[in-house]
């Protein structure tokens, strides 16, 4: 089923994909990573002026690298605002992700911490470091097929 965003999205021409609604009722669309950053600038003008959360997760091991955004349409006299979750998947083996720093600076510390934990790269963020664990950590601790660097020692230990 496709939603008012999906809708008004389609009837200007605006590539993506509808994942339908979630548990609350929020429209989900998927963007593709090369057209993240012009749609994430209509969104803006649209009116989601507010970037409430950015996650990022792993779909499966060995899979795709999600990153997940959720907007907010604030306006005056508004008692209900409209809300959209967006899914942009990105491969394994170079997960790169227009940053949209540029539009919602909020995004910062967020796209910083699913850098460090999954390794998806923002293109464009200024500031793209880790930000949990230490610079010399190797690895992404939250991708499904993460082996810590202390895994062996353990073993060894039994």
């Amino acid at each position: 089923m496709q939603g008012r965003l999906s809708a008004w999205l389609v009837k200007h021409g605006i590539i993506h994909r509808s994942l339908g609604f979630d548990y609350q009722g929020i429209e989900t669309l998927q963007i593709k990573p090369e057209d993240w950053h012009s749609i994430a600038v209509i969104l803006y003008v649209y009116g989601y002026n507010y970037l409430r959360s950015q996650c990022a997760y792993d779909v499966a091991p060995g899979g795709l690298l999600a990153s997940v955004y959720h907007l907010t349409r604030i306006e005056c006299g508004v008692d209900q605002p409209e809300e959209v979750c967006i899914k942009v998947f990105a491969s394994r083996r170079n997960p790169r992700i227009p940053s949209v720093f540029w539009v919602w600076k909020s995004v910062d510390f967020q796209e910083r911490e699913s850098y460090d934990m999954l390794g998806i790269s923002y293109d464009n963020h200024p500031r793209l470091k880790r930000i949990l664990m230490p610079e010399s950590w190797i690895g992404w601790p939250l991708r499904k097929d993460y082996i810590s660097p202390n895994f062996y020692e353990i073993q060894d230990a039994h």
